[in-house]
């Protein structure tokens, strides 16, 4: 069987299924699409009429993740971010190339083929490294941004490598399909060569400031929603031909176009409408670059690729740890953003099928390289769990003699002070009682000790540290954090080392409510819930209603909202999805009926429940648990 549509199922049938393999495992998409391309190519031999169409249509890919790195190319974020992006990221890709260069130089390779390899191993895998950072919660923390700064440089660097391999391949054989050059200029003069191809850089920026701009506005005016899909298209498309014809690199375009679309105000349209196709476009590329794989070659070359692999990441890691302390990443910061980093990214795959069009590297050699790329990838996970460990012996084994710095045991542990927690910590410290908080963000614990308070950088959700800031003997835990699972998590466990505690948690909403109950919570606060009734009261006010009246209406319906939440808690099983429980739906029907009824405008029931009086509490009917050990102050 042949033809378009069986080999569109292949391709699609081996995209979705390696790819939700890959992500399961925690590898990223990235080699899920190459696995996919190996599967299609090697394995199964499935050939496609045309593959160099087909690589050409796939490298669009490219050029449109380069328009949307242009697109999120915020000034505010770069000028926050500027001495870690150019002292650190510029160092970082300055080094690693230098380093893998001379190493390359030292191996046989020539210079040309030595530089490539480090303009290759000079970038990391944004996918994979932001993905972990954040469902780890890492991403905010000093070793994560450092990691987001130094990816965002990587990015930019790819422009100036895409634009300096013709330069050190010369006249190499073959070209490129959407990197090469055109006939166009091979007759003119040089001069007119450069003023020709300044003036296409000149006309795209133009073209992206002052012509887009006034026809996405007409379209949106015109609500032609699947015309503006085909026009944010249509620049990405003209940007490439405009670029290929006078022999620059498309990539280079398209980032400059996304540039200067950047503070446009079609630009989350914009990304919205080329996301899905940047996306099914690159991962097609890299699987054809997976279908260029040939297992001989792994076999052929295992002991080099495995060498290989491992060399490449302890220079990047011997790269990167100097300059994380020379610019104050220390301790756990520190080796997160090492190691973190210490792999080679997708862009490199960009590089190296350049380089081989070129005419710079073998077949083979690209072939042993994408390998090589494809594992340090894959083992990013256990970099990541290293990194971890690493952290864990050094605090274990310098316990005693960094004794000053650890947590002291204390009556209250506050973890996380971010939006919702600095609240709590300054209302705490304003009645007297001083809190052992914990946080990940060393600017935060820094400013925290300025008043006073032990403060200690490090995730509350680890158990040691935990222990260490004195859990077992603690009266009060205050969860703070903004991660639902790790939140509950922390609670389990302090539940766990101390059955005696008083747990008060923050809750994301009625669902993560649920959990933390079960999970063992004592007081649970709904970030959102105290602040919107607020807000509904002074909308009430504002209408005319007596601020008694107001406050009457507010304890009522905080009461049926609180009775509610008891009652169904009851009916909550952990292992089954809320919509798929029939008790739990039943008993979400049937409860709050009377602020049902009065929200569709029978408010019998509500006026009545109002009507029967309400008196603000007095300070004798304020509870405060014995068991929570905690002496009011004088």
């Amino acid at each position: 069987m042949e033809g378009l549509a069986f080999y569109a199922l292949c391709y699609l049938a081996a995209a979705v299924l390696a790819v939700i393999v890959s992500q399961r495992v925690g590898l990223g998409s990235v080699v899920g699409y190459i696995a996919a391309g190996v599967l299609i190519g090697p394995v199964f031999q499935i050939s496609v009429a045309g593959s160099g169409y087909l690589e050409q249509f796939s490298e669009f890919g490219i050029v449109m993740m380069l328009f949307l790195i242009g697109l999120e190319i915020d000034p505010q974020m770069v000028w926050r971010l500027r001495d870690k992006l150019l002292g650190l990221g510029g160092l970082q890709v300055v080094g690693t190339i230098g380093a893998i260069t001379a190493a390359g130089i030292g191996l046989g390779f020539t210079w040309q083929q030595s530089l490539l390899f480090g303009f290759v191993a000079a970038l990391s895998s944004t996918a994979i490294v932001l993905q972990t950072l954040e469902e780890k919660g890492l991403l905010k923390s000093d070793g994560g941004q450092a990691s987001f700064a130094v990816l965002l440089f990587q990015d930019l660097a790819v422009i100036p490598m895409l634009a300096c391999i013709p330069l050190i391949a010369g006249s190499g054989q073959g070209d490129s399909a959407g990197h090469g050059g055109t006939a166009l200029l091979t007759n003119l003069p040089g001069w007119a060569s450069a003023v020709l191809t300044l003036a296409a850089v000149g006309v795209v920026v133009a073209a992206a400031h002052y012509l887009s701009r006034p026809i996405f506005r007409t379209i949106a005016l015109l609500g032609l929603r699947e015309v503006f899909t085909a026009a944010a298209l249509l620049v990405v498309v003209g940007i490439t031909v405009l670029m290929s014809a006078v022999g620059l690199s498309p990539a280079l375009g398209a980032f400059l176009g996304g540039v200067v679309l950047a503070n446009s105000e079609f630009k989350h349209e914009l990304q919205n409408d080329i996301e899905p196709f940047k996306g099914l476009l690159l991962g097609l590329f890299f699987m054809t670059i997976g279908a260029k794989i040939d297992p001989g070659v792994l076999l052929a070359n295992w002991s080099t690729v495995v060498t290989a692999t491992f060399g490449l990441m302890v220079i990047k890691a011997l790269v990167l740890l100097p300059l994380a302390w020379f610019f104050r990443v220390r301790g756990p910061a520190g080796w997160l953003f090492a190691l973190g980093l210490a792999q080679a990214g997708e862009f490199g795959f960009v590089l190296l099928t350049i380089g081989g069009d070129r005419g710079l590297i073998s077949t083979t050699t690209v072939s042993v390289s994408v390998l090589i790329i494809t594992f340090s990838m894959v083992l990013t996970p256990v970099l990541f769990a290293l990194s971890n460990r690493i952290v864990i012996m050094l605090e274990k084994r310098g316990r005693n003699q960094r004794r000053a710095d650890q947590p002291d045991q204390g009556t209250v542990i506050l973890a996380g002070v971010g939006r919702f927690g600095q609240i709590v910590n300054r209302m705490l410290l304003a009645n007297g009682y001083k809190p052992v908080v914990l946080d990940y963000r060393a600017d935060v614990v820094d400013n925290v000790r300025k008043f006073g308070v032990k403060s200690f950088f490090g995730d509350a959700g680890r158990p040691d540290l935990l222990d260490s800031a004195g859990l077992a003997h603690a009266a009060l835990l205050v969860v703070a954090i903004d991660d639902p699972d790790r939140a509950t998590e922390i609670v389990a466990y302090a539940r766990r080392s101390n059955p005696d505690i008083q747990i008060i948690v923050r809750a994301y909403d009625r669902l993560h409510h649920y959990k933390l109950l079960d999970a063992g919570a004592d007081h649970i606060v709904r970030e959102m819930f105290d602040g919107s009734v607020q807000a509904a009261g002074m909308a009430l006010e504002s209408l005319g209603m007596h601020p008694y009246e107001v406050e009457k209406r507010k304890a009522v319906f905080v009461e049926q909202d609180t009775a509610g939440l008891a009652r169904m808690a009851k009916l909550v099983d952990v292992d089954t999805p809320a919509a798929s429980n029939p008790d739990f739906v039943a008993g979400f029907n049937d409860i709050g009926k009377v602020i049902e009824n009065a929200m569709m405008g029978y408010r019998s029931g509500y006026d009545e429940m109002v009507a029967r009086g309400w008196n603000a509490p007095d300070a004798g009917s304020i509870h405060v648990p014995k068991s929570a050990g905690i002496d009011l102050p004088s």
